[in-house]
């Protein structure tokens, strides 16, 4: 089992930024990729951006790429995402998301454990 545990959501205004963290614990040692998700009222979930935890090989969905930026620290078992330049569109709750070998980083089934989700609201 992985437990996950994201913080950092909030209320921000257009064009500010925020900070999103997830901290990992249980057995993360076969976690290949972390990925981070959102889903706002009446959508589905959609892919936000991922990391290889390995080598730090990032992913980003169009709608975010320039604007956010996913990193991890090793040591603490931690993933981050930045969040820059936003915008109300990005109002949803986001969910950290853990996953062993997959051949598609975008797919939310493909994901093992979740964390609770953090909500992001921006305020236009």
């Amino acid at each position: 089992q992985v437990q996950l545990v994201e913080s950092g959501g909030g209320l921000v205004q257009a064009g500010g930024s925020l900070r999103l963290s997830c901290a990992a614990s249980g057995r993360t040692s076969g976690t290949v990729f972390m990925g981070w998700f959102r889903q706002a009222p009446g959508k589905e979930r959609e892919f936000v951006a991922a990391i290889r935890w390995s080598v730090g090989s990032t992913y980003y969905a169009d709608s975010v790429k320039g604007r956010f930026t996913i990193s991890r620290d090793n040591a603490k078992n931690t993933v981050y995402l930045q969040m820059n330049s936003l915008k109300s569109e990005d109002t949803a709750v986001y969910y950290c998301a853990t996953a062993r070998a997959i051949a598609d980083v975008t797919t939310p089934k493909l994901y093992s454990y979740w964390g609770q989700g953090t909500q992001v609201t921006v305020s236009s």
